[in-house]
């Protein structure tokens, strides 16, 4: 079940401001390096721990509706549902109604219930569903757990000391581990 991202972060959980300080940098020459660093940093942790730091857009695509009636969400943690449509036999996309699906978004990896009655079936055998959520801890930095921001500034760190080092020579520091080991989401 693929998952695609429609619209990433509106902020990353550092500003250059604050990453500029944690790596004790004060001139402006490597502000651009820096600052793809940030967000190569968020998408790391992000990778690890498989969930979205700031809110994202993501569609789930499907081929049809599971006869549990549950989907896992592949991107994490589930915040709400913004839209689904299925694929009729002419190719147009048809609207399902929101009320036909529960977000449950207590659980890791969350959970969309889909309604027993009224779900269309896709008209097209592959990728005729598709669902549109929005997941991560808020839209701003100030919703992340704090181990996590650390985590990127450690990541950070890592990626702008070691910029020259190709190969295994640069492995994460072990306590990069520690940091993300319990906010780690099981996949189903």
């Amino acid at each position: 079940m693929p998952a695609i991202l429609l619209a990433g972060p509106a902020a990353e959980p550092i500003t250059l401001a604050e990453a500029k300080t944690y790596l004790r940098v004060d001139h402006d020459a490597e502000d651009a390096l820096i600052a793809s660093l940030i967000t190569a940093a968020r998408a790391t942790v992000e990778a690890l721990t498989r969930r979205a730091l700031i809110d994202q857009n993501w569609r789930i695509v499907r081929d049809a509706w599971p006869a549990s009636g549950l989907i896992p969400v592949p991107v994490n943690p589930l915040r709400e549902i913004l839209a689904v449509h299925v694929v009729d036999a002419g190719g147009a996309e048809v609207a399902v109604p929101a009320d036909a699906f529960t977000a449950d978004t207590a659980r890791l990896p969350g959970l969309i219930r889909v309604g027993r009655g009224g779900v269309p079936a896709p008209g097209r055998a592959l990728a005729g569903i598709a669902i549109d959520i929005v997941a991560g801890h808020g839209a701003s930095a100030d919703h992340v757990p704090s181990p996590l921001v650390e985590a990127v500034r450690v990541v950070l760190a890592h990626f702008y000391e070691h910029r020259d080092v190709p190969g295994p020579g640069a492995a994460f520091p072990a306590r990069l581990d520690a940091l993300v080991a319990p906010f780690r989401v099981t996949r189903l």
